[in-house]
C-alpha cells in the first residue's frame, strides 16, 4: 500500500462508519459483514465500536473465491437449502437485539459471471424469503444500518484496468472511497453534517409540493411515474424508533421516495452497468404499461435481468425513484464503479421491487395490504439501476396538471 497516510485515513474511515454511519450507542449490538481480505478494516471497526460502548460486535466473514466455488459446485437443492439455525439467528438479531448492521462491500462485480444465472437467481429468491424479517426491519428503519465499501483487488481491477499493478489499482479505489466518503476532510463528521443539510433542503422542497407524478425524458427514455398521496422524499439521514439518526449509505448523494407502482407508463434506458448478485448487466431497456414492467432486456446479462423481474414477487413493479444531480462528485469523477452503492450516487436511478415503508406517511405501521392499497410495492427484492445523465430532464406534475421543472440537463432546476 503506497497511498499517502493510508493507515491514518483507514482509521478515520472506521471511526466515521461507526460514529456517523451506524451511530453506535452504549449497549448496542453490532453485526458487520465483510470480506476476509478486509480484516485490517474489520479490526479497526470492532475497536471503534467497543470504544463507543457497543456491548457485542459480531463479524460475519466472506471470501470471494469460496463463494464462487459454492455456486459452481453445490447442487441447487443444497445451495438453496438455507439452514433453520441461520434464519433463527437472523430473526433473533432483529427481534430481540435490534442489532445495528454494517455491510462492507468489496467483491469483484463479475464474480459469478461463470455461474448459471438461473442458479444465482434461485438462491437470491430463496434467501429473500428466508431473511424476510431482516429485510423488513431494515426497510422500516427498525434498526440502524449502513452500507459502505472497501477496496477489494478484483473490484479495483475492474474499475481501473489500465493501471499497471494490483497495488496501484487498490490504491486508486481506496482513494476514491476516501474522497466520496469525505474522509479527507479535517473533520469528516462535520463534513457529513453539512452535506446532509444540503440534501435535506431539496427533500423539504419536494415534500412541500407533493407532486402527483414525474415525467422523465432523455435519449431512449420517455417515462411517467405516478407518486402516492402523502409520499415522503427522504435524503441522507434515517432515524430508528429510539430517535437515533444513522446514514444508510456511505457515500450518498440522493434524494428519494417511492413511486405509485400502479401508475407507470413508458420506456427507460439505463446509463450505467448494474452489478447484481455477482453478474454484470449492461444496456438495460425497460418498457412499462399500466403499472407493470411488460418487457425488459439487456445487451449483457439479459437472462439475469429477466429472471430478476419476472421470477420474483413484485419484480414487475418499482419501489424507489431517486434524484441525483449529474454534477455530483461521483458523477464528475468520470469513473464507472460497477457497484450500485457508488454508481447510483452518480445518477438518477430506479429500483425494481419493494418500496421503503418510510417513504409514505404512516407506512411503517401499515400492513402489506395497506401499503399495496397506497400504491407501494411490497415485493421480495430491491435492486437499483441507473438511468441518469447530463441529457435527462424531469418534470413534476401537480394534481391540477401544472408542470414544474425539477431537473434540466441532469441538474436541479427546483
Amino acid at each position: 500500500m503506497v497511498l499517502p497516510n493510508f493507515e491514518e485515513n483507514l482509521h478515520k474511515y472506521a471511526k466515521l462508519l461507526v460514529a456517523k454511519g451506524i451511530n453506535v450507542q452504549p449497549g448496542d449490538w453490532v453485526k458487520m459483514t465483510i470480506n476476509v481480505d478486509q480484516a485490517p478494516l474489520a479490526r479497526l471497526i470492532t475497536k471503534e465500536a467497543y470504544a463507543l460502548g457497543a456491548e457485542k460486535v459480531i463479524v460475519k466473514w466472506s471470501d470471494d473465491e469460496i463463494t464462487k466455488e459454492h455456486y459452481l459446485n453445490q447442487p441447487l437443492e443444497v445451495l438453496t437449502n438455507i439452514p433453520d439455525y441461520e434464519i433463527q439467528e437472523s430473526e433473533d438479531h432483529v427481534l430481540n437485539h435490534r442489532v445495528s448492521r454494517l455491510s462492507i462491500l468489496s467483491s469483484d462485480p463479475g464474480l459469478l459471471n461463470e455461474v448459471d444465472p438461473a442458479k444465482v437467481a434461485q438462491y437470491q429468491k430463496v434467501a429473500g424469503k428466508a431473511f424476510h424479517a431482516q429485510r423488513k426491519a431494515t426497510q422500516n428503519d427498525d434498526l440502524k444500518w449502513t452500507v459502505a465499501a472497501a477496496a477489494g483487488a478484483g473490484w479495483a481491477a475492474t474499475v481501473f484496468p489500465n493501471l499497471a499493478t494490483s497495488e496501484e489499482q487498490v490504491d486508486a479505489l481506496w482513494d476514491q472511497i476516501f474522497k466520496t466518503c469525505r474522509v479527507y476532510a479535517e473533520d469528516p463528521i462535520a463534513a457529513w453534517d453539512q452535506h446532509k443539510q444540503t440534501l435535506d433542503e431539496k427533500a423539504e422542497k419536494l415534500n412541500e409540493i407533493q407532486f402527483d407524478a414525474l415525467h422523465y425524458t432523455a435519449p431512449g427514455t420517455d417515462l411517467t411515474l405516478g407518486l402516492p398521496k402523502n409520499h415522503i422524499w427522504a435524503s441522507a439521514g434515517s432515524v430508528n424508533p429510539k430517535g437515533e439518526e444513522f446514514l444508510a449509505n456511505m457515500p450518498t448523494e440522493e434524494v428519494f421516495t417511492a413511486p405509485d407502482t400502479r401508475r407507470m407508463d413508458g420506456v427507460v434506458r439505463s446509463t450505467k452497468p448494474l452489478s447484481y448478485a455477482g453478474t454484470l448487466i449492461e444496456g438495460i431497456e425497460v418498457h412499462f404499461k399500466d403499472g407493470k414492467i411488460v418487457d425488459i432486456s439487456a445487451e449483457k446479462g439479459d437472462e439475469a435481468i429477466k429472471k430478476l423481474v419476472f421470477d420474483n414477487e413484485g419484480g414487475t413493479g418499482l419501489g424507489e425513484v431517486a434524484l441525483v444531480p449529474d454534477p455530483s462528485p461521483i458523477s464528475q469523477s468520470g469513473i464507472i464503479f460497477f457497484n450500485t452503492l457508488f454508481d447510483e450516487n452518480a445518477s438518477n436511478h430506479l429500483a425494481i421491487g419493494s418500496a421503503y415503508p418510510t417513504t409514505i406517511q404512516g407506512g411503517t405501521k401499515m400492513s402489506q395490504e395497506e401499503l399495496q392499497q397506497h400504491g407501494m410495492n411490497t415485493g421480495t427484492v430491491h435492486v437499483d439501476f441507473m438511468i441518469g445523465s447530463n441529457e435527462m430532464n424531469i418534470d413534476g406534475i401537480k394534481q391540477d396538471g401544472t408542470v414544474v421543472p425539477i431537473f434540466r440537463n441532469g441538474d436541479w432546476a427546483i
